[in-house]
């Protein structure tokens, strides 16, 4: 992990729902309910979002959101969100409230 994912995730932390699993991917961290990736950091240092693949351009609209790439490729259904876009523990909760609504939903792996 780099520094930045890790700034990131210390600010995450503490806000994520009680019971989800840590793991490090992408070069960053994600936090899985029920073995599905609900939110996480890029290796860049930014908030990584699961988001509903129907919503995405809803998604995207939002402030200092952006497409995720692995590479040259879009990661349907995720999105990234610029760290400066996050000023307090509220934006964040708010990205994660918005992730959970998807996720939650999903079936367990």
């Amino acid at each position: 992990m780099t520094v930045q994912s890790d700034a990131m995730g210390d600010r995450l932390r503490p806000l994520v729902p009680k019971g989800l699993v840590e793991k490090k991917m992408f070069g960053g961290l994600g936090f899985m309910l029920n073995g599905n990736m609900l939110i996480g950091t890029t290796a860049k240092g930014a908030l990584l979002v699961r988001v509903d693949p129907d919503k995405m351009d809803a998604a995207l609209k939002r402030p200092g959101a952006y497409a995720m790439h692995m590479g040259p490729k879009v990661m349907t259904g995720f999105i990234a969100v610029d760290p400066e876009a996050l000023p307090d523990a509220k934006s964040i909760k708010d990205w994660i409230a918005y992730a959970n609504a998807y996720v939650k939903g999903l079936p367990a792996k």
